[in-house]
Formats: C-alpha cells, sequence, structure tokens
C-alpha cells in the first residue's frame, strides 16, 4: 500500500514532525503529519521507511491505529542506530523522509466477533499498540480483551499513560510485569509468561497476537499453545527483520519469503518449523 498522491514506493514524501514526546530514556514518540491530501493509509502491523537527508533511512513500525490517524500517524523509536539517534535530536516541526507503508499488517477484519489476546514484551509494545488501539476503538465487534504486557523494569514501560487507563477500564483483561522490579513495584514480578496463570481463553474463539523480542516467542507461543488456541490463530510480527521495504535487499528474507512483503505479520502455522523465523 502506497502513501495516496506519492509517485513512487522508492521515493520519499517529506513529512512534518508536530509532538516529540519522551516515554523512556531510549524511546521516543514522534507525531508526524504528512503534507496537505495526503494520508499514510496503512492497516495495524505495517511499517514505513523513515529517511533523514544525509544520515541515512530506517524501517519503523507505526505505533498509532488508523481510527485515530486524524491526519497524522505515530512511531515509537528506541535510540539504536545512526537514524534513530538523529531522530532523537529533532524537535517539533522538523522535516523527515517517509516512504510506505509497507508489508502486510494483522487482519482486523478476521477479527471481529472473536476474544483477542495480545502478549507484548518490551518495545513489542509499540507495533502492537496499532492494533490494541483499533480494537478498543471498535470494542462492541470483539468478545473479551486480554492485554499482557511485560518489560525488563519499571522504568522501560512504554505508554504509562495508557497502561493506567487500560487498567482502569472494566471491559479489558490487562496485566503487567516487570522482570526486574524495583523498591516502588507492587505489580507481578517475572517474565511475561508469569501472567498466563491469571488468564483462561476459549480456545477455538480467540484470536491470539504477540509482539516482542525473539527470545519471548518461543515461551509465549509455548503458553498459547498450552491453552488449544490453534496455529492458524496465533500471530506474530517479524518486524525486526525489516530493511528496505521492497524486497530488493533480502535482508529480511527468511526461506523462500520476504517478511517485507509476505509480512512482518505471519500466524504460527505460516512461520511453524522455520528456524529463522523464531
Amino acid at each position: 500500500m502506497a502513501i495516496p498522491t506519492v509517485g513512487s514506493m522508492y521515493i520519499p514524501s517529506p513529512a512534518k514532525i508536530v509532538k516529540v514526546e519522551q516515554l523512556t530514556a531510549l524511546e521516543k514518540l514522534f507525531q508526524v503529519e504528512l503534507p496537505v491530501g495526503q494520508s499514510l493509509g496503512h492497516d495495524p502491523g505495517q511499517f514505513v521507511e523513515v529517511s533523514l537527508l544525509g544520515i541515512g533511512e530506517a524501517p519503523i513500525s507505526i505505533s498509532s491505529s488508523p481510527s485515530r490517524s486524524n491526519g497524522h500517524f505515530e512511531l515509537c523509536v528506541r535510540k539504536v542506530g545512526d537514524v534513530t539517534a538523529a531522530m532523537h535530536t529533532l524537535k517539533a516541526g522538523a522535516t523527515i523522509g517517509v516512504r510506505g507503508p509497507f508489508g502486510h499488517g494483522f487482519p482486523v477484519e478476521n477479527m471481529r466477533g472473536k476474544d483477542i489476546i495480545f502478549a507484548a514484551g518490551g518495545l513489542g509494545l509499540a507495533p502492537a499498540r496499532s492494533l490494541i488501539n483499533q480494537v478498543l476503538d471498535e470494542r462492541d465487534k470483539f468478545g473479551r480483551v486480554i492485554i499482557l504486557y511485560g518489560a525488563k523494569n519499571p522504568s522501560e514501560l512504554l505508554f504509562r499513560d495508557e497502561l493506567e487507563q487500560w487498567s482502569n477500564r472494566s471491559d479489558i483483561e490487562f496485566h503487567v510485569t516487570v522482570d526486574r522490579p524495583d523498591s516502588t513495584w507492587v505489580g507481578n514480578a517475572g517474565v511475561i509468561t508469569t501472567l498466563f496463570k491469571f488468564v483462561t481463553v476459549s480456545p477455538r474463539s480467540t484470536v491470539a497476537v504477540t509482539v516482542g523480542p525473539p527470545i519471548m516467542y518461543r515461551f509465549v507461543l509455548m503458553e498459547l499453545l498450552s491453552k488449544g488456541i490453534p496455529e492458524g490463530q496465533i500471530w506474530m510480527s517479524l518486524e525486526r527483520r525489516m530493511k528496505c521495504g521492497v524486497g530488493k535487499c533480502g535482508h529480511c528474507q527468511i526461506n523462500n519469503f520476504y517478511c517485507c512483503q509476505q509480512g512482518p505479520a505471519f500466524t504460527y502455522a505460516q512461520v511453524k518449523g522455520v528456524e529463522e523465523a523464531i
């Protein structure tokens, strides 16, 4: 899916940063606005390529929901490389280049009418947030909504205001944990899989979505499968493998498919047994 009025998926469109929010020591949330007449038109789970003149380009997952676009979209950016470090120096009013959105996201239309369980770890909450907020904005179209979120320590929890809102909603089952609690932490302590003891599901009517670091997937998948959720109803994102976005560089290739084009959202049934995928 290309940005409307952009002539080519290879040509960045100029976009303006309209707001910057510090979320943690390493993550900032950027609210981005495209020129008048252009719209990102993304699906939850897709990503864009962000470029800075003279520095380079990096793939970044879209963190905002299509249902809350209002002419803007949001990117949660961790400071880990040249492009992202340079982005962290930018203020509101700065211009960046944007290509995309790219890839296949999560099939929201196929999830409606079902219970849905999210399991997000660390920065994985950023791309998962796009789908979570889409579901919450269409709350009456879904069954139970269960959100499990884990971070290494309390200081690394993302979107704290939203976490508080989720915890106060009676129509959401929200559980959060940290691996290494500090003296101020009063919640669950342990890795994200320790939260599954609080969850019961009706497996045939449940869709699961998990996004997080590679090591997390193996153990979260074991928990989801042990609850009887079918392999074809467990969705995961391989967004960490993105690079060029157009299937040319081969960075995201796993066996015979390209994550940037056929993913980054896949069911477990699609990637089961593919060694490099999980």
